[in-house]
């Protein structure tokens, strides 16, 4: 009876400390993104948004699990390009087994369209993949292609895209996936992305840009 009669105490207060602990959290990375938003001219809203996976739902990542929201959306525009960010919750299981998931999204608007092209990872969204049924592209690295999972309904784009230069460079972030959506560039990393890591982010997507080949933009 002891036993249970402590465990109890301790849920009573382990929770509410636990809930305290979120809340605080949030407030500080909030803090922290409008001062970075007054800094750079941006737009902040800390508030849950369902309506942005809606938005960017050509994005596959934003199609995960249930419950799907976005947080903490900033955008403005970042060395000539559009951008936003936002932290983004799904969970998956149900009743006892629900797990709740958060992830950072960083997207920039480039000049043209292209067509879908998805860099995850392997295995990390190896589900979503099949589910839309396009092939994993192998690639002459077999480092590159036992690191990351690329798929595409063009193979042609993809192969510009992942010229050597840019296999190099995506494997020095192994845990970064990236999706190309018409005009869209996105990043995605496990857990929540604080108003401090978003010039890094940034930075990466200009690079990938810049990995770009420039005949992929003529005509």
């Amino acid at each position: 009876m002891l036993p249970q009669i402590l465990f109890g105490l301790a849920v009573a207060v382990l929770v509410p400390l636990a809930l305290w602990w979120n809340w605080k959290q949030a407030q500080q990375r909030a803090e922290g993104y409008r001062a970075f938003a007054r800094e750079h001219g941006w737009s902040y809203r800390q508030k849950k948004d369902r309506q942005l996976a809606k938005r960017h739902a050509a994005l596959d990542r934003l199609r995960a699990g249930s419950n799907r929201y976005g947080y903490d959306h900033a955008s403005g525009e970042w060395q000539g390009y559009h951008a936003e960010s936002f932290n983004f919750h799904y969970q998956t299981g149900s009743g006892k087994n629900t797990q709740h998931h958060h992830l950072s999204v960083v997207m920039i608007r480039i000049e043209r369209a292209f067509p879908e092209l998805r860099i995850h990872p392997e295995s990390l969204f190896h589900k979503i993949g099949q589910a839309v049924g396009f092939a994993d592209i192998d690639f002459e690295s077999v480092e590159f292609s036992k690191e990351f999972e690329v798929r595409s309904q063009d193979k042609k784009f993809a192969y510009d895209f992942c010229h050597t230069r840019m296999m190099e460079h995506l494997l020095r972030r192994p845990k970064t996936a990236i999706e190309l959506e018409g005009r869209v560039l996105a990043s995605f990393c496990g857990g929540r992305l604080e108003a401090a890591g978003l010039p890094q982010r940034l930075q990466e997507l200009l690079d990938l840009r810049r990995l770009m080949p420039d005949y992929l933009f003529r005509g």
